[in-house]
């Protein structure tokens, strides 16, 4: 039986650990080649080596035009044209709203949503005008549909996000193309870490108290798994989603 994927390239940006490597992982079990991108070498090559001889990896900058523009052409001269985009990378820094600098502010808008933006147009830029499907998926959070104390400057940018995947989707719906957004509550990788370590240094609680303060946002009462976000994002790329366009999917045990 022929894969659901196959044929499929798929550049997965932040695509070395966390969601961005779940991601991977699960588009090439569905025959899909991947090229994982990234501006850290060493966990590229362990996600790559560890996926197989169907994913390579390239050095990507995603708030800069011509690293973009370098890493998808020597992600196409490898494995083929790109036809699934999955916009992972991500950046969540904590500060109170009147505390927070503007070079806070300007990363957070820079890798969460520029970096979007560059990825997606380069992406459709160098897609085939012929291709028979292409796929879009933006990896934004929770924070695309509420707003969470502290951390404003990733809500606005997580928000432009999904703004932009609304807009996009709408643009391109006369294409064989689909763009979406998968909203994850807080999932169990190292930004997670991040997360609970500045909340340690700030309050002064113990690591566990403060994993288990952000667990209770969600209703189930945990973390959620990189592996269940991955199977979203699959679903969203499957030749029977053609219809699926626009939406926004918390994975999220149910928080509002």
């Amino acid at each position: 039986m022929i894969a659901a994927l196959q044929g499929q390239h798929a550049f997965v940006t932040g695509g070395g650990t966390g969601i961005g490597a779940a991601v991977a992982r699960r588009l090439a079990s569905a025959g899909a080649a991947v090229t994982l991108g990234g501006r850290r070498l060493a966990p590229l090559e362990f996600t790559a080596q560890a996926i197989g001889a169907t994913a390579g990896h390239v050095l990507i900058d995603v708030t800069d035009e011509s690293s973009v523009h370098g890493a998808f052409k020597q992600a196409a001269a490898a494995r083929g044209p790109l036809t699934v985009l999955i916009n992972c990378a991500g950046l969540a820094q904590s500060s109170p709203a009147a505390k927070t600098s503007t070079a806070l502010w300007n990363d957070a808008i820079a890798v969460n949503l520029t970096g979007t933006f560059l990825c997606s147009r380069e992406f459709l830029v160098q897609l085939p005008r012929d291709a028979v499907a292409a796929r879009i998926v933006n990896v934004a959070s929770t924070a695309a549909l509420k707003g969470y104390a502290y951390v404003s400057a990733y809500c606005a940018a997580k928000h432009g996000v999904l703004g932009y995947t609304k807009a996009l989707a709408a643009e391109l719906a006369s294409r064989p193309i689909t763009v979406n957004a998968v909203c994850p509550g807080y999932t169990d990788t190292a930004l997670l870490d991040e997360a609970v370590e500045n909340i340690v240094r700030v309050t002064g609680k113990t690591a566990d108290a403060a994993r288990a303060g952000l667990a209770r946002t969600n209703p189930q009462n945990r973390f959620i798994q990189p592996d269940e976000v991955a199977e979203v994002v699959h679903w969203l790329c499957l030749p029977s989603s053609a219809s699926i366009t626009g939406l926004a999917v918390p994975v999220a045990g149910g928080e509002a």
